[in-house]
């Protein structure tokens, strides 16, 4: 049997429209002769789309944005929790704009542990963090995830470093060939933005 083809997958914890392409992700992989080669890819949200703070009420306590950028992630957030609620996905607003690299660090340390702990720690992170119920910011809360995923949680603060460092280089390494958002699907050098997109690769692989 030939090898399955190599689809990288770029992702980031803090973008709703990748929490909304995971699954469909994971369906291509199930339904097609291919491999997910699941990568982070840092966003940088202030670079493009300012940032805010909010309290838990939703009052604005602090902000850098202008009315076109509050436009974009007004839109973006409804346009999300329509998908989501076809599909029966919490999708909260984040009261601030969260630094996601550790969970990206925790990431690749669930992928030393192998693809169902990978799985468990990928689908945890998404889901909580979306129901405003997990600290991305925190190694505890990272370290109890990676542990309930089957994962040697207790060793991840000491990798922690060296793992965030290698999520920037892989961050970087991406914006060489092209990337610029999430999620990012890269077929055969091909780069495809977006969970619309997966037809369309869907075909190419039927095809192929």
């Amino acid at each position: 049997m030939t090898e399955p083809r190599t689809i990288t997958v770029y992702t980031d914890y803090k973008s709703p429209y990748a929490y909304l392409a995971k699954d469909l992700a994971y369906e291509l992989e199930r339904e097609v002769s291919v491999r997910l080669d699941w990568r982070p890819y840092i966003l940088d949200i202030p670079s493009y789309l300012g940032s805010a703070r909010v309290d838990a009420s939703g009052t604005i306590v602090e902000e850098a944005r202008n009315a076109h950028q509050w436009r974009r992630v007004r839109y973006s957030y409804m346009d999300c929790r329509r998908e989501a609620r076809k599909r029966g996905l919490t999708i909260r607003g984040t009261q601030k704009i969260w630094d996601s690299t550790l969970a990206a660090a925790g990431m690749l340390f669930a992928q030393q542990a192998g693809d169902v702990v990978f799985r468990r720690y990928h689908d945890s992170v998404f889901e909580r963090f979306w129901c405003r119920a997990l600290d991305i910011e925190s190694p505890a809360a990272i370290g109890a995830i990676l542990s309930a995923a089957g994962a040697e949680g207790s060793g991840f603060a000491a990798e922690a470093d060296a793992l965030r460092s290698e999520v920037a280089t892989i961050s970087r390494a991406a914006e060489v060939a092209g990337v610029f958002g999430v999620p990012t699907f890269v077929l055969a050098g091909e780069i495809y933005w977006g969970r619309e997109h997966l037809p369309d690769i869907r075909d190419l692989l039927g095809a192929r």
